[in-house]
């Protein structure tokens, strides 16, 4: 049996290699390497796949969160609400433009922002709510634009983990991840569903008076060369990794059919078993299953991961300490207990190999191997 990977970056490039090679190749045949055509391509591929009028490329997820910040006009002081059980990216873009931070738990079957939780933090200073979709499915979009509505808040959608995934809304409308907010932000770090072979980022919107702003700021600041009209930054998708994207842009729909097959086995294999939890499915939500997170009760996670680990088989926990106590957030002054299910979600986690190439025999011996040691 072939080595199991958490995520098989270079089988999934032999598949496409010709492509790829030649996609790199004409790039530094231009020597276009900043803001070339294939810069240009992928924007429009990418803005008609989402369904999107704009879509801004950056330099990283991590730059797409602070550029939407920026160009909302937020003032330091004005408060944000996001998610407690997310990656640290999310929180310290706000941090950094001396935003205050609020914290929110969150539903403990699908690791998404509770929406109630989200109105109950609601006061006179809070400007914007950023919704991170968690392991590549929909927070619940319909409620939180609702909320944002009705308090005249701005929505930043964090979809690093969920590009391609679709939300339903009860009319019967549907929007690909990203496009239903103020603003959409996502990352191509290379593990991700659309992954590029280093950093890179993009920002989507459907308002164009916003859309100029954000490319100015990407571009410090700047519209007109030497002309600069907002503080800006420099942040851009170099040519070379648009022009990979743009070639795996093509296989997405692909790629996220075959992470759904893969967690039918997964499921199909712990479905009702009294120590382990799937992962729930949202009805309005399609899931891509950037990760595929099991919740354990009764046993040692810990020590399954290393079991694991001894059996060639590697593991993730995802995420291993929460946000509101981490050393760097002590200033906000949150405490233990704060957020309950996060907390749990903390000490119950487990993400289990997810990606594209994981064949059946693979994902026999990950699933027997599991409960095996659940039996113990």
């Amino acid at each position: 049996m072939k080595q199991i990977q958490m995520v098989d970056l270079k089988s999934q490039y032999k598949e496409i290699k010709s492509e790829i090679d030649n996609a790199i190749k004409e790039v530094i045949d231009s020597a276009a390497f900043i803001n070339g055509s294939a810069v240009k391509n992928f924007s429009k591929n990418l803005e008609k796949y989402l369904n999107v009028k704009h879509v801004i490329p950056c330099a990283n997820g991590t730059d797409a969160l602070q550029i939407a910040l920026m160009a909302l006009g937020l003032k330091p002081g004005d408060e944000v609400i996001t998610s407690d059980f997310t990656f640290i990216a999310t929180v310290e873009v706000v941090a950094l433009l001396g935003l205050k931070l609020k914290f929110v738990d969150v539903d403990k079957n699908t690791f998404n922002l509770l929406p109630e939780e989200v109105e109950k933090a609601i006061n006179p200073k809070t400007k914007a709510i950023v919704p991170v979709h968690m392991f590549g499915q929909n927070a619940d979009m319909e409620e939180i634009m609702n909320i944002a509505k009705k308090h005249k808040l701005f929505v930043i959608e964090d979809t690093a983990q969920t590009i391609g995934a679709e939300y339903t809304f009860e009319n019967g409308k549907k929007y690909k991840s990203g496009t239903i907010g103020t603003i959409g932000c996502t990352s191509f770090f290379p593990s991700k569903n659309l992954g590029a072979y280093g950093d890179g980022g993009a920002i989507f919107t459907d308002d164009d008076e916003l859309a100029i702003k954000l490319k100015q700021i990407t571009n410090h600041g700047s519209k007109v060369k030497y002309f600069h009209d907002e503080i800006g930054v420099n942040s851009r998708l170099d040519s070379i990794q648009a022009a990979i994207l743009n070639v795996k842009l093509k296989y997405l729909d692909k790629y996220i059919s075959a992470r759904q097959e893969a967690a039918d086995f997964y499921d199909r294999a712990f479905k009702n078993h009294p120590k382990i939890k799937i992962p729930a499915r949202d009805k309005q939500s399609t899931h891509v299953f950037h990760q595929y997170t099991i919740q354990l009760s009764g046993i040692d996670r810990d020590a399954l991961k290393e079991h694991l680990n001894s059996k060639d088989i590697p593991a993730m926990i995802y995420y291993p300490y929460p946000l509101h106590l981490q050393k760097a957030y002590k200033y906000l002054g949150y405490k233990e207990n704060d957020f309950p299910i996060t907390e749990e979600l903390s000490n119950k986690v487990l993400s289990l190999p997810m990606h594209t190439e994981l064949s059946y025999t693979q994902l026999k011996y990950i699933t027997e191997t599991v409960l095996e040691y659940a039996k113990r």
